[in-house]
């Protein structure tokens, strides 16, 4: 199969043009067997006047072997590469071991680890301190619809992840040269994704969709043998030994059960606060990780597809346009828009009582009245919360704190027009932009539960991004505190084998770990760490595949450390 790349094509071109493109390119007969088939699409909408859109196409035909000769120095013309899912070859060991790996959490990282190792035959046990995903839908619209909050049962714990009510994002920048993304993006279709997830090159799915596909692909993991257990914190681990010699033996639950496992995926997400607490009182390495802070922006989604893509604006191939802005602030501080969410809704995601923290969702339509995005500020531990590796969740509990008080104590959240922001008063009404978040907002000053150094910063930003978005800081955009959890405030650090650098036995994974940042990343984190186990587990030494290295904290990245 031969790989083409870079075939442009104006945005409404006939569906035949591709092939006479693809033809015409590789100078082929126009006759002829030639099969075609789209691993990619983009667009290029640098010039708005004239969107592009950018193929990238594999090919099936006849003589592939002399087309290859006769395009040997041209870049655009490859094999294509093997993007299916490869087990590691030491898995095929017949030998099963009798104790059961245990995977603590069902976001999308714990969720690929425990596929992964049914698909090997080793029957995990999967831990959620939430409810199941449906269970789960209720109780957080519970905080939206009537500002009741459940602790175990909200946007950040339960079947799903946090990520079930996001934008379902499926994009990310993580070096993955062995396309396990690519598993990622089979498996969400088998469970009822878009087939176009494959090929488009921003892909998301929404939070309706996400739901009953996580609920297909736990019926798999059930039926290759694996077990779920909701409404199931974990509150301890028993470790034996010390020094190399120190190893984990057992989870306890809540409950008081105690289960034994001397393998354990370690996949919590990035706000299981108390688990951190457990982890670091039980010796467990953890250092602190560099994370953002600031708020939620809302503009007309109109005004957004107008400034990106002009007259094309509308065009459902482009869709809802979205928008990625990084600015340097004269204090030293890095801005950047995190998690934007076309035509989509501010959201309340709170996991503590009396705490307020925001988020952006979208459904697959991108259909809603308002873009929304976050607006974050880079913070890092030396500067910010320096003295303890848990000092990153003290920093976070206190804004969060500061937000839920001003927005009145009732989990409505504290707003302010931009230009209201901008000029250093409270906001005492809201104008044209109406603000998406329930239960509820409050006209206020959002210096009050930001740090001074974001408050700067992104006032000295909001012009910026007004040169590059035309009516970025226009005055009746909505700023919506706070956003704290862009991703964990700490690292479980781990070594080559994907396990704990001094608790042999635990696999530290996805954004909990500090090892991800986004659905695909996470899931792709779960998918090498569950490879890890499983080598472990048989005794043998891991590949390099499973050999973990994270990606340097950018601003305007995926949104945390990635593998």
């Amino acid at each position: 199969m031969i790989r083409l790349t870079e075939i442009r094509l104006p945005l409404d071109h006939a569906p035949a043009a591709l092939e006479a493109a693809v033809r015409t390119r590789l100078k082929l007969a126009r006759s002829g067997a030639l099969a075609i088939k789209v691993a990619r699409r983009g667009y290029d909408a640098r010039k708005r006047s004239a969107i592009v859109l950018v193929y990238t196409v594999d090919l099936t035909l006849t003589d592939e072997a002399s087309l290859l000769a006769r395009f040997a120095d041209d870049p655009h013309v490859k094999l294509a590469p093997d993007t299916s899912y490869h087990p590691v070859s030491s898995l095929s060991a017949s030998a099963t071991p009798l104790q059961r790996p245990v995977v603590i959490g069902c976001g999308p990282c714990g969720l690929f680890a425990g596929l992964i190792l049914a698909e090997m035959g080793l029957r995990p046990i999967i831990l959620e301190r939430g409810k199941a995903v449906r269970e789960r839908t209720k109780d957080t619209w519970g905080l939206w619809r009537r500002s009741v909050l459940n602790p175990e049962s909200n946007v950040q714990f339960g079947e799903g992840g946090a990520g079930t009510f996001s934008d379902g994002k499926l994009y990310s920048q993580i070096k993955d040269p062995y396309h396990l993304g690519r598993k990622v993006l089979t498996e969400f279709v088998a469970a009822g994704a878009p087939d176009e997830i494959l090929y488009v090159s921003k892909p998301h799915i929404g939070t309706f969709r996400l739901v009953t596909m996580v609920e297909s692909m736990r019926a798999k993991i059930e039926a290759l043998g694996g077990e779920y257990r909701f409404q199931s914190r974990v509150t301890g681990l028993e470790i034996a030994g010390s020094g190399s010699e120190r190893r984990v033996r057992s989870v306890t639950l809540a409950s008081g059960e105690i289960i034994e496992a001397s393998h354990i995926v370690l996949a919590v997400g990035h706000s299981a606060r108390d688990t951190f607490e457990m982890l670091h009182a039980a010796g467990v390495f953890i250092e602190p990780k560099p994370f953002s802070i600031g708020v939620r922006i809302e503009h007309p989604q109109s005004m957004i597809d107008a400034c990106r893509y002009g007259t094309s604006a509308g065009n459902p191939i482009l869709g809802a346009a979205d928008y990625k802005l990084v600015h340097h602030a004269s204090n030293g501080r890095a801005v950047y828009s995190f998690c934007m969410c076309p035509g989509g809704q501010v959201v309340a995601a709170a996991s503590e009582r009396n705490r307020l923290v925001t988020n952006g969702m979208s459904q697959y339509s991108r259909a809603e009245r308002n873009a929304n995005a976050g607006m974050v500020v880079s913070i890092t531990p030396d500067v910010d919360y320096p003295g303890h590796p848990l000092a990153g969740i003290a920093f976070q509990r206190h804004w969060e704190e500061a937000a839920f008080n001003a927005g009145g104590g009732t989990y409505a959240a504290p707003v302010q027009r931009v230009e209201d922001f901008l000029a250093g008063r409270p906001s005492v009404g809201l104008g044209s932009v109406i603000p998406s978040y329930k239960p509820g907002v409050t006209p206020t000053d959002l210096a009050s539960c930001l740090p001074d150094f974001a408050v700067a910063a992104m006032r000295d930003a909001l012009p910026a991004f007004e040169r590059q978005i035309k009516g970025y800081a226009m005055a009746d955009a909505v700023m919506t505190g706070v956003e704290t959890r862009t991703s964990s405030p700490v690292r479980v650090r781990r070594d080559d084998t994907g396990q704990s650098i001094n608790t042999r036995g635990l696999f530290p994974a996805g954004e909990g770990g500090g090892y991800a940042g986004g659905i695909l990343s996470a899931g792709v984190d779960g998918i090498r760490i569950a490879e890890a186990v499983a080598l472990a587990m048989m005794g043998a030494e891991a590949p390099p595949r499973a050999k973990l290295v994270r990606m340097s904290h950018a601003p305007g990245s995926a949104g945390g450390w990635e593998g």
